[in-house]
């Protein structure tokens, strides 16, 4: 048994897989071949949002990986944008045409805000109702399991003050160098999953030597190191690669960090984003 067989329970009974194939930067084209091929190595659990651009290949490579609907874990995302019931009803059914699947087994609201003003205005209404738009799809059996993404505990709270459905997961920024541990913990306590996007930070902490010597001392890769961090967390950890031999390397992190280790990457701060700073989820805010 393997990370890949690995799952977590959802508060609703729904298994999640430990671990997932993020689809962030892989072109509409070629994602249907990334996906194929990562449900070749044992993937489950596939990532994408209307934003990414790519849903069509993603329910291409779905369709035709191999194995049955079921047995897949399919995630979306709801775009940021929209802050409204009737366009986020006309959204989910546009996810489920270009996906090309009967159902979502997840779909989440990508941020509390459109990203052009990501963690600036009031949108609390607008969240609350494409919230509801997002309940009525989960009652009508189109999405298996329904969230948020980037939203925090104000966030959280607003949509729990109308909810009737509490959300089954939040997808966040968390890695080694940012890990958001009073947030987590708020989460855990209402049986609210956690999916960590970008468990390597996008690529920034592979310049961290703290993280390089660690890695070495375990005999593995500082991205295997980061993934499994993101696991021992409790979290989902979905790394994005278009590349098989990365997705092999990145599932193969059957080994233990000690509580000492762990407490040292909670603690690191400061990673440096580079040019990818100039993303609203990666800019600090």
């Amino acid at each position: 048994m393997t990370i890949l067989d690995e799952t977590y329970t959802l508060s609703n009974g729904s298994e999640i897989p430990k671990l997932g194939l993020g689809t962030w930067f892989i072109d509409d084209d070629q994602v249907a071949e990334a996906v194929r091929a990562a449900v070749a190595i044992g993937y489950r659990n596939i990532d994408t949002a209307q934003a990414y651009g790519n849903e069509r290949g993603v329910g291409e490579g779905v369709r035709t990986a191999g194995v049955a609907r079921d047995e897949l874990f399919v995630s979306t995302k709801l775009a940021a944008e929209i802050k409204d019931h009737g366009q986020a009803v006309d959204a989910i059914d546009g996810s489920l045409e270009k996906l090309g699947i009967e159902y979502i087994d997840l779909m989440l609201i990508h941020s509390p805000q459109p990203w052009d003003d990501f963690r600036g205005g009031d949108y609390a209404e607008g969240n609350r109702e494409a919230w509801r738009a997002l309940e009525s799809a989960h009652q009508a059996g189109k999405i298996r399991a329904i969230g948020v993404s980037n939203f925090r505990q104000q966030d959280m709270e607003n949509i729990l003050q109308g909810a009737t459905v509490v959300p089954h997961v939040n997808q966040l920024l968390v890695h080694a160098g940012n890990t958001p541990s009073e947030l987590l913990e708020y989460c855990e306590d209402k049986q609210i999953l956690v999916e960590a996007y970008s468990p390597i930070a996008h690529g920034a902490i592979l310049q961290s030597t703290e993280v390089q010597a660690m890695a070495e001392k375990y005999g593995v890769s500082v991205p295997q190191l980061c993934i499994r961090y993101t696991l021992q967390l409790g979290t989902v950890s979905l790394p994005k690669t278009a590349n098989p031999e990365h997705m092999r390397s990145n599932a193969a992190v059957d080994f233990e960090i000690s509580g000492d280790d762990m407490e040292a990457l909670r603690g690191l701060r400061g990673v440096d984003y580079g040019e990818h700073s100039a993303f609203p989820v990666y800019s600090g805010k």
